[in-house]
């Protein structure tokens, strides 16, 4: 007789659906019911991984391209031995470069080695327009900041605009890197001295002594104090 109630409660039990089972009915249930959204939607993710993928793949063939073509232009001013033959010689290619890879990042550093091959060439208006266009692409990145706003810094001195490279001297004077802080101090220095404020120039140049134990400005800075003694 308990054999016979055992048997009649477990096959009770075995006509009960348990939890899991109970899921997975239901999103059965729901597939069926949701068939067409489910393969619209579905089709919607791969499409889209589809054009990230093509996008991704873009992007790196844009990348790696704009890197040959750059090389390509560098390696043939560096053939010519001459500044002004060699800026003849490769600014189309450059100009090429800025108008089909500006969004790439060696489109980008392109404007910074050409702005350098400018300079180089006495095309001093040509390179401090290439040196700003690359400051306000770069930023965000404080060395690579540095050194574009130094370059904008002696350009200004070959342009003669003493103001405009005094206020890009001073950024990197005051800013937070050190990296050509004591180039910085150095040109500012010297700015001071040709207008007459011997007090802001000796303390550039004691900054340079002081905190600049290794910079090649050093042993300068050192005799140019003594002489103002």
């Amino acid at each position: 007789m308990a054999e016979q109630r055992v048997s009649n409660e477990r096959k009770k039990e075995l006509g009960q659906v348990d939890p899991f089972q109970e899921s997975l009915l239901k999103a059965a249930r729901y597939a069926k019911e949701y068939k067409k959204p489910l393969i619209l939607i579905t089709g919607a993710i791969v499409v889209a991984a589809m054009v990230f993928s093509g996008i991704m793949y873009n992007f790196h063939k844009a990348e790696d391209t704009a890197s040959i073509l750059v090389d390509h232009a560098l390696t043939k001013y560096a053939n010519v031995k001459d500044p002004v033959k060699g800026y003849l010689a490769c600014k189309n290619d450059f100009q090429t470069i800025f108008a089909d890879y500006a969004n790439t990042t060696a489109g980008r550093l392109a404007k910074v080695k050409f702005a350098k091959i400018c300079y180089e060439a006495s095309k001093f208006d040509q390179s401090y327009k290439y040196y700003k266009q690359s400051l306000e692409t770069f930023k965000d990145k404080a060395l690579v900041e540095n050194f574009i706003l130094a370059s904008l810094g002696h350009v200004s001195l070959a342009r003669k605009d003493f103001e405009s490279a005094k206020k890009y001297f001073l950024q990197i004077e005051k800013g937070q890197t050190d990296l050509l802080k004591d180039e910085a101090r150095f040109a500012l220095a010297m700015l001071y001295k040709a207008n007459n404020n011997t007090a802001e120039s000796k303390k550039m140049y004691e900054k340079i002594v002081t905190e600049y134990g290794n910079s090649i400005y050093r042993p300068i800075a050192k005799s140019k104090i003594d002489a103002m003694k």
